[in-house]
């Protein structure tokens, strides 16, 4: 299986301008953990919950002060055309929940977002629901 055939569509990216606040409320709005954050249509970085807590409530920043002062801009990605088993291993190795997609290694389009919910959801093998247990046991 491919990552293209299980993925989110390319969310809509917030500007690096935004408000942290502005970055809670769009994952509170498509009830998601993660959001791209751009510049003129290109992927600059992403910010997570989890980057909101722990570079943000933890460090003393206010709703007020902008995402781009807590996103990663180190983004962590695959390709649409990688197989799912490849990328859960790489979340594995990474210690990451989702990758951003990018389309191709000549142009690096974003299109989209896996995570590992995204895997469980198409799992039909055994082999790959043991691959979805062991990537996410050091998250509980």
């Amino acid at each position: 299986m491919q990552v293209k055939q299980i993925m989110s569509k390319k969310p809509e990216y917030l500007d690096a301008s935004a408000t942290i606040r502005e970055a809670v409320m769009r994952m509170q709005e498509h009830n998601r953990g993660f959001t791209p954050i751009g510049e003129r249509e290109k992927l600059v970085g992403v910010v997570t919950d989890r980057d909101i807590a722990l570079r943000g409530v933890a460090d003393g920043k206010t709703p007020d002060d902008p995402v781009s002062s807590v996103m990663s801009s180190n983004v962590l990605y695959c390709y649409q055309d990688d197989s799912v088993k490849d990328v859960l291993q790489n979340m594995h190795d990474q210690s990451v929940q989702r990758l951003a997609v990018l389309n191709n290694p000549d142009n690096k389009e974003f299109v989209g977002v896996v995570a590992i919910s995204d895997i469980a959801e198409h799992c039909t093998d055994d082999d790959l629901a043991r691959r979805i247990i062991h990537c996410c046991r050091h998250y509980h």
